[in-house]
């Protein structure tokens, strides 16, 4: 898929994700851009921009701890999640910036302390040409964090992924790559940010464990956030297959209380210009 196509694509996905993003009852993405926005550890008066801020999870945290004398700025792709934010940051009582961008070449300026980006890394057709163009937007000495997915606690799920694996291999949207993948490890990411330029990289870690009540639920989350382009990739008459088939993978993952979910390893890596 060309770029230009790749973009339309995400923001297309995210647009229609917009109103139910982060808003299922699943503790999943708010947590894991809390946890980005402590790592950086911004402080009251600083500049900071959150790069493809989504609904303004990382964002509202970042205003929330630079205060009324610091700045914070976000860009996203998706004209639906900029509105999304800039509602979220009202009512979250927050001072926002909140402008539409694209994340691999944001249209801002220098002079920001940090650069925020959560979840966000991977979408990218060139991870290490877009933490260039962000480590360009910092002050000497400035912070840089981005939160990627780690390995996978609960073997089982697996079984749900693989249900949507032959048709995402069909769209070439599958994760495969002709160079290893450097989401795959720690080490991985942590090259991509010493590739850009950054120095003193370093990696944290988290673990999240959302939990759904049934089938219904799990699905309403997918298709609340980029999952939802996974059922974008199966073709209508097979929606009925599919929908059984990972309403029968699910039943493999519940836990000791009966509940059905996974638990995820989320890496906060972070660096300094």
């Amino acid at each position: 898929m060309a770029n230009d196509d790749r973009r339309a694509a995400i923001a297309a996905v995210f647009d229609a994700a917009a109103d139910t993003y982060d808003n299922v009852d699943v503790d999943f993405f708010t947590p894991i851009a809390v946890r980005l926005v402590q790592e950086l550890a911004p402080q009251p008066g600083e500049a900071c921009v959150d790069i493809g801020c989504g609904a303004g999870q990382a964002l509202i945290e970042l205003a929330r701890e630079v205060g009324s004398t610091g700045r914070a700025v976000g860009i996203d792709l998706a004209p639906r999640m900029v509105a999304a934010a800039t509602a979220a940051a009202e009512a979250a009582g927050v001072d926002v910036e909140v402008r539409l961008g694209d994340a691999q070449e944001p249209n801002l300026e220098g002079a920001y302390d940090v650069v925020a980006a959560s979840l966000v890394l991977f979408f990218l057709p060139d991870p290490v040409a877009a933490l260039g163009a962000w480590r360009e937007l910092l002050i000497d000495g400035g912070r840089v964090g981005v939160s990627t997915f780690g390995d996978h606690l609960t073997p089982a799920w697996r079984s749900v992924d693989e249900v949507f694996a032959p048709y995402l291999a069909q769209t070439g949207d599958d994760g495969a790559r002709d160079a290893p993948n450097p989401f795959a490890s720690v080490e991985g990411v942590q090259g991509l940010l010493v590739d850009a330029g950054f120095s003193e990289v370093r990696t944290t870690s988290a673990v999240v464990s959302p939990r759904f009540d049934d089938h219904d639920h799990w699905f309403r989350w997918t298709m609340s956030h980029g999952q939802r382009g996974r059922w974008l990739a199966v073709p209508h008459d097979d929606q009925a297959d599919v929908l059984a088939a990972t309403a029968a993978a699910l039943e493999q993952c519940r836990d000791r209380d009966g509940r059905i979910g996974f638990d995820q390893t989320v890496y906060f890596t972070l660096g300094r210009r």
